[in-house]
């Protein structure tokens, strides 16, 4: 596996930080991106079931997601 040196360098920086190795930091990372992935995925079937999420529906879910998470998130980008 090949990562680029300015991707490796800061992921070794942040693995540090948290008091990992960098295997058990990139292991964390792609298990997210992959978390990630699964929801955008079942988003995507429920809004072909039942239709597009409204402003209101992603407003309530970023504060559910603030207050879960205990901080405090970008707002969401308005869709095009």
């Amino acid at each position: 596996m090949a990562i680029e040196e300015r991707v490796a360098e800061a992921a070794s920086a942040s693995a540090e930080r948290h008091g990992l190795s960098l295997s058990a930091w990139l292991t964390r990372a792609a298990e997210n991106a992959l978390a990630v992935e699964d929801g955008l995925a079942a988003v995507a079937e429920w809004e072909a079931q039942h239709g597009a999420l409204t402003a209101a529906e992603l407003a309530a879910a970023d504060a559910a997601l603030r207050t879960a998470s205990g901080a405090r998130r970008r707002p969401r980008r308005k869709r095009r």
